[in-house]
């Protein structure tokens, strides 16, 4: 059987090539893919080649955010049937290392994410028509889930991981600095957790109102309000809790001056070294906390949120395109102008 890959073979060098598929083996199915969303860090290898450290070294089939429908069983797969529709989760640990066996699955020593370009050889990624996945990744969604929702479970997944790093979310204030897919699941997620004020600030329009379709209660463009956010900044901040999401340093110092006394800034964009006003920081006993990826559970959990449209994702996708246009998907994606989660479509 033949498929179709998405394949970086340098910065901006995308191609569509064509691969022999196997059968698959013990354990396996065949996946045909229906969509696959475009994440920051596939626009990083596209645009820059990598990020920080991590460069492409090699051709790499991009993505990791993707669903599809089951099309074959290999020998003693018994959870799935041909037909079904899932989700695959692109996080293999090892479940064998000092973080794994400690339940620190986010940290496993030899993680193994689809679409990856941190360990050589590369993890090759999910955007192909078709592709061999473990049944262990598979995670069914209703049937009557489009197949596009589903593919936002890994996104979702992350900010469901954010928000258990957050702590009680109920009655509270937050702020949510940069209204990226990730900045508007996470104002989905704190809304979700009963959150009682939810305010987002980006400096585009079309992100804002995607994260007011997601659930902020009110948006701020810092290019042209910026004076709105100065309420929130008097007696020593406002909000109990802040998502950053840009890795911006001045929306890192906006978190900071919002935060009220023992509030807790939740990093989630990710960047190189930034500047950081320690003084406020220390001064208002602020916590600072980090959030990388999500564990299965929550990937399960961000599966069945969708699923039931416990949090509607739809609002999020602004665009689609087939493999074959994978250039101006690309373009598209990198535009925050005029898009926020764009997808790939599959044959």
């Amino acid at each position: 059987m033949q498929t179709r890959v998405c394949r970086l073979h340098a910065q901006g060098d995308i191609r569509i090539e064509t691969e022999t598929l196997a059968d698959p083996g013990p354990g396996e199915v065949i996946v045909a893919m229906g969509a696959g969303g475009i994440c920051g860090s596939d626009l990083h290898y596209f645009q820059h080649g990598g990020f920080g450290a991590i460069r492409v070294r090699e051709p790499i089939i991009l993505g990791h955010e993707a669903a599809g429908t089951v099309v074959a069983l290999g020998a003693g797969v018994t959870s799935l049937t041909e037909g079904q529709k899932i989700a695959i989760n692109p996080s293999r640990p090892c479940g064998t290392c000092r973080y794994c066996t400690e339940g620190l699955t986010t940290h496993c020593l030899n993680m193994r994410f689809s679409g990856s370009a941190m360990r050589v050889p590369h993890e090759q990624g999910l955007f192909r028509d078709r592709m061999i996945v473990e049944a262990a990744q598979c995670v069914p969604v209703a049937d009557t889930t489009d197949i596009s929702e589903a593919a936002c479970a890994e996104p979702l997944a992350v900010c469901l991981h954010a928000g258990q790093m957050a702590g009680e979310l109920a009655g509270k204030r937050v702020l949510v600095t940069g209204s990226g897919p990730i900045g508007a699941l996470c104002a989905a997620v704190a809304r979700h957790h009963g959150a009682i004020e939810v305010v987002v600030t980006d400096l585009q329009d079309i992100p804002l109102q995607v994260a007011r379709a997601m659930g902020a209660t009110q948006t701020v463009n810092v290019l042209t309000e910026s004076e709105t956010l100065e309420p929130f900044k008097a007696d020593k901040g406002h909000f109990d809790v802040v998502f950053e999401c840009s890795a911006a340093a001045p929306a890192v110092a906006t978190a900071i001056a919002c935060a009220r006394p023992q509030g807790r800034i939740v990093q989630v964009g990710v960047t190189g070294e930034l500047p950081l006003p320690i003084q406020p920081l220390v001064g208002k006993e602020l916590t600072f906390q980090g959030t990388q990826r999500f564990r299965h559970s929550e990937f399960d959990a961000a599966v069945a949120a969708i699923s039931d449209r416990t949090i509607d994702v739809r609002p999020l996708i602004t665009g689609r395109y087939a493999l074959e246009d994978a250039h101006e998907a690309f373009e598209t994606a990198g535009d925050r102008t005029r898009s926020s989660k764009v997808h790939l479509t599959f044959a």
